[in-house]
């Protein structure tokens, strides 16, 4: 991948819940609660991959 096609990424997140939302079907319940979520679990995710990172 091109530095052109790098997908942006704000600091703390790992997967944009826009590139994912392209990929799942269609939200039955609350788009921004779902949204809000993925944000959260994906934060917990990039943590954890520094705390790995950072610890050894």
């Amino acid at each position: 991948m091109s530095e052109s096609q790098q997908p942006q990424r704000l600091p703390g997140e790992c997967f944009p819940y826009e590139e994912k939302k392209k990929e799942i079907s269609e939200v039955l319940g609350d788009p921004q609660l779902v949204e809000k979520m993925w944000k959260d679990i994906d934060g917990l995710g990039y943590m954890y991959i520094w705390f790995c990172l950072l610890a050894f």
